[in-house]
């Protein structure tokens, strides 16, 4: 703590042109790696079926893949779901067959080695979690709980409108920020969220990650973050332009780098501990969404250093351009007595 209180004299800028080209390196991966691999879609944006089933009693997950797979249900995603009797699989979309039929087939892999080892004692009570007519005797042992479904068309009418809403919001953050800042800033402020977008993109494809609705949701709420780790180095460097007689337009960006680095330190390490807990004990469900925060919430924290800043810095920042513009007849009202 005693570190973090003594003010720092790091010269970020001089660090620029590496940082940019580390970047560089990171997004042209990530971008070809999008290309040639593209993303993991879950079933939220390819269409599939989620069946949630519920044993008595405790399950390896290894079980049950291996009955699965024996039953031709190798694509199948299988993650426990809350506790280790209750399993979520995840199946994706086949052409060849309905949901209703996946979800039926999927039960029937399950249940079958429970069926086969079913004793005449037990046919009468088994037979109560008959849920159709026409359905053989099964084990109260295997119950579905819930079952989704999922059509193609809903997946892809949420990508469409998932890549909107990030376009959406990179759009009202260029508006806000060049009015309440100057147009150099709102430049670099979207330039370094759209960094961050595409590496932690390009991360999930090259990790090849499956790509659900929590991960968009996550990767929306690090635009948030990153973009108010920004504001908060900008709102310095305007306040310090202001106040600094004397310094280039460098030395005023590293100063206020360096003011504003213990916030953006504590910030970050307070942040990350949580998404770790989450990610180490929210189980499978969460996973993929502490993920993307942990990854964006690194990228932004680096990205609000060293590429919001540079950016301002190349497109030609003055001192002139962050002064209050003067009103018209000001200096002759406060003349008058």
């Amino acid at each position: 703590m005693e570190i973090l209180r003594k003010q720092t004299e790091i010269n970020f800028m001089s660090l620029r042109r590496v940082a940019v080209g580390v970047s560089a390196l990171a997004i042209v991966v990530g971008i070809v790696s999008l290309v040639i691999r593209g993303l993991n879609y879950g079933i939220d944006f390819t269409g599939g079926t989620l069946v949630e089933v519920s044993y008595d009693e405790s399950v390896r997950i290894e079980a049950v893949r291996d009955k699965l797979n024996q039953a031709d249900f190798d694509d199948a995603l299988v993650q426990y779901f809350g506790t280790s009797r209750d399993i979520m699989v995840r199946l994706p979309a086949r052409e060849d067959d309905t949901g209703a039929k996946l979800s039926s087939g999927l039960m029937e892999a399950l249940r079958k080695p429970y069926n086969e080892t079913l004793s005449q004692s037990r046919q009468g009570a088994a037979q109560q979690c008959v849920t159709g007519a026409g359905t053989a005797a099964i084990d109260c042992r295997v119950q579905m709980r819930r079952v989704e479904f999922v059509g193609p068309q809903v997946g892809k009418e949420l990508t469409e409108k998932g890549g909107l809403a990030m376009i959406y919001a990179l759009i009202g953050i260029l508006i806000y920020v060049a009015w309440r800042f100057e147009w150099r800033f709102a430049i670099g402020s979207v330039v370094a969220l759209i960094h961050d977008v595409l590496i932690t993109l390009g991360l999930f494809s090259l990790l090849h990650l499956e790509f659900s609705l929590p991960v968009l949701a996550a990767i929306l709420a690090v635009i948030g973050y990153s973009l108010n780790d920004t504001i908060v180095v900008f709102d310095r460097v305007r306040e310090n332009f202001r106040k600094m007689r004397r310094g280039n337009v460098l030395e005023i960006m590293n100063r206020s780098i360096n003011q504003t680095l213990p916030r953006t330190i504590l910030t970050s390490l307070t942040t990350l501990l949580v998404l770790l807990a989450l990610f180490i004990l929210g189980g499978k469900v969460i996973h993929g969404f502490a993920t993307a925060l942990i990854i964006g919430v690194v990228v932004g924290t680096y990205s609000s250093i060293f590429v919001a800043s540079p950016v301002v810095v190349a497109l030609g920042v003055t001192r002139e351009d962050m002064m209050p513009v003067k009103k018209e007849g000001a200096d002759q009202e406060r003349a008058e007595p």
